[in-house]
C-alpha cells in the first residue's frame, strides 16, 4: 500500500509509492562516463582560473601557482556578480533589484581522478574548512544575507566540469526553501517549546530504523519523509543555528562522517551523480534560536516530472527504511 508522508518540518507531502517499489539494487548505476578535455581546475594551470581568494598550500609558495590541496576562485561564469549596489526597486506591481552576490568554486584536490569521497580524512577536513572560512569572510558583507554551499557531483547532477569541486553562492535575500524551514521550525518551537529538529534526532536515534551512522556530535540519518531514493540528512547533535560556527573538533567529526556517507553511496550505487547542500541560519535573522544546520544529500536516481512540478509532492519509489538498511550494510 502507498504511504502518504509528512515532513515535520515544513509541512510538504512525500508519496512512499511502494505499489512502482524499487528495490535498492535497482538504482544502482552505471558507470559515469567522465568528461574529456582540458581542466582549468587543474595542477598547473592556475592561471586559467581567476585569482584564488583562498588556498590552502605548502609553505612558500605564491598565489595562484601549484603547491596547494584546497583552492577557492570566484567562478568564471557567475550566476551573481561581487560588483555592485542592490538598487532595489519597484517596475509597477513587480520588485527586482541588480544581481549582486558572490558566487564561489570550491577546488577540493589537485588531483584531477580523485573523488571527494575518496580524499584523505586531512584534505576532506580541509574542504570542510574552507566552506566555513569562506562562510565567515563573506558574512562581513551587508549586502549578503546567506550562502548557500552545494556540490554538483557527475554531470546529470548538473557538474560542468569532472575535477572535484563544489560551489558556494552569496545571496541578498533568503532562499524560500530556508524561509519556509524557518517558519517550519518556529511554529514548532512556540507549541512545544523545542528544536524539531533535535526532536527528530532523539527519536531516530531511540528508534534506529532511519538511522545511517553517527559519531561523537554528529548523526546521518534518512529523513521520514525521503523526497529522494537514498535521500540523506547529516544533522550536528547539538543544537546548533550556524554551520560557520563549528570548532575545530566538529569539523573533523563532520568531514568523518560525510566521508563515510558518501563512500556508501558511491559503493552502494556504483558512483551515481547526487547533490548536497548546506542549509544554515541566515546572517542577520533576529531571534532564530530555535532553527538547526543540516546537510543535505541527494543521489541523482530518479528525474522530477510534471505530477511533482504541478503539486509541490515527491513520489519516492523506495521507503527510507529500506534505503537506509542497505546503506548500513555496505562495507567501506
Amino acid at each position: 500500500m502507498p504511504e502518504l508522508r509528512k515532513d515535520p518540518i515544513i509541512g510538504r507531502w512525500v508519496i512512499i509509492a511502494t505499489e512502482r517499489a524499487k528495490r535498492p539494487s535497482d538504482f544502482i548505476s552505471q558507470s559515469q562516463e567522465r568528461m574529456k578535455g582540458f581542466c582549468p581546475f587543474c595542477v598547473g594551470n592556475e592561471d586559467k582560473t581567476p585569482p584564488e581568494v583562498l588556498a590552502y598550500r605548502q609553505s612558500g609558495t605564491r598565489p595562484n601557482t601549484p603547491g596547494w590541496s584546497v583552492r577557492v576562485v570566484p567562478n568564471k561564469f557567475p550566476a551573481l556578480k561581487i560588483e555592485g549596489e542592490l538598487d532595489k526597486r519597484a517596475v509597477g506591481l513587480y520588485d527586482q533589484m541588480n544581481g549582486v552576490g558572490a558566487h564561489e568554486v570550491i577546488i577540493e584536490t589537485p588531483d584531477h581522478d580523485l573523488s571527494l569521497a575518496n580524499l584523505p580524512l586531512e584534505n576532506f577536513a580541509q574542504v570542510i574548512q574552507a566552506y566555513r572560512d569562506r562562510v565567515i569572510d563573506l558574512k562581513r558583507d551587508p549586502r549578503f544575507q546567506y550562502v548557500l554551499i552545494f556540490k554538483n557531483h557527475g554531470h546529470a547532477a548538473g557538474a560542468s566540469l569532472d575535477h572535484s569541486h563544489s560551489q558556494l553562492i552569496a545571496l541578498p535575500v533568503i532562499p524560500k526553501r530556508v524561509v519556509e524551514e524557518i517558519r517550519g521550525t518556529n511554529t514548532y518551537y512556540l507549541y512545544r517549546d523545542r528544536c524539531i529538529i533535535c526532536d527528530i534526532i532523539h527519536q531516530e536515534l531511540e528508534m534506529e530504523v532511519r538511522l545511517i551512522d553517527q559519531n561523537q556530535h554528529f548523526i546521518a540519518l534518512a529523513p521520514f519523509a525521503s523526497r529522494f531514493p537514498f535521500e540523506t540528512w547529516v544533522i550536528p547533535k547539538g543544537h546548533a543555528v550556524y554551520f560557520e560556527a563549528i570548532s575545530q573538533d566538529q569539523l573533523w567529526a563532520l568531514a568523518q562522517i560525510l566521508k563515510c556517507v558518501l563512500q556508501r553511496i558511491t559503493t552502494a550505487l556504483n558512483d551515481p551523480p547526487y547533490n548536497f547542500l548546506i542549509h544554515s541560519a541566515p546572517f542577520y535573522e533576529k531571534e532564530i534560536s530555535f532553527y538547526h544546520w543540516h546537510m543535505e544529500i541527494i543521489p541523482k536516481l530518479t528525474a522530477v516530472a510534471g505530477f511533482e512540478w504541478g503539486t509541490g509532492f515527491y513520489i519516492n519509489p523506495t521507503p527510507p527504511e529500506e534505503a537506509c538498511r542497505f546503506l548500513r550494510e555496505v562495507k567501506i
